[in-house]
């Protein structure tokens, strides 16, 4: 965690559950590739209408990064890295993009919410983050459906 805010909130979340001293740091992340989108979604997390993400399988394994994991933590900031919240995994399922439904949508919280925005919204995002590695998404590719919760802001 090279992030100073969120050393500093993930501290401060310590003092108050000595229970989680012994639990690896957790990863910072903000939500989205742009700015407005990932300020946005942070505040939907601190109004507890976000409540998943959804990376792509695929740009987890091309960016050699882990799968998330029941109980992980995340320090979410927003865009320029203040950190706004800590968040932990609460259920992790592997799904094909066309499976995806309404509830999960909802879970998301994003938009309107619909499942047409969350399609829409997603298939652009995974675009971009496959495109550095000339991937594109498919209607079958697997996507990592990370539900959460807030539990420290």
């Amino acid at each position: 965690m090279d992030n100073a805010s969120a050393r500093n909130m993930w501290g401060d979340y310590l003092d108050k559950h000595l229970e989680d001293a012994f639990v690896t740091a957790p990863k910072t992340i903000h939500f989205c590739d742009n700015e407005k989108d990932a300020n946005e979604c942070v505040e939907l997390v601190l109004k507890n209408t976000k409540k998943a993400t959804s990376p792509s399988l695929l740009g987890l394994q091309l960016r050699n990064e882990t799968l998330p994991k029941i109980g992980d933590f995340l320090v979410i900031t927003d865009w320029d890295g203040n950190a706004k919240c800590i968040v932990k995994t609460t259920a992790v399922k592997l799904k094909p993009f066309f499976s995806i439904n309404e509830a999960y949508a909802r879970l998301e919280g994003e938009g309107d919410k619909s499942l047409a925005h969350w399609k829409k919204s997603h298939w652009d995002y995974y675009t971009r983050e496959l495109a550095p590695f000339k991937r594109e998404p498919r209607d079958s590719m697997i996507v990592v459906c990370q539900e959460f919760e807030k539990v420290y802001e």
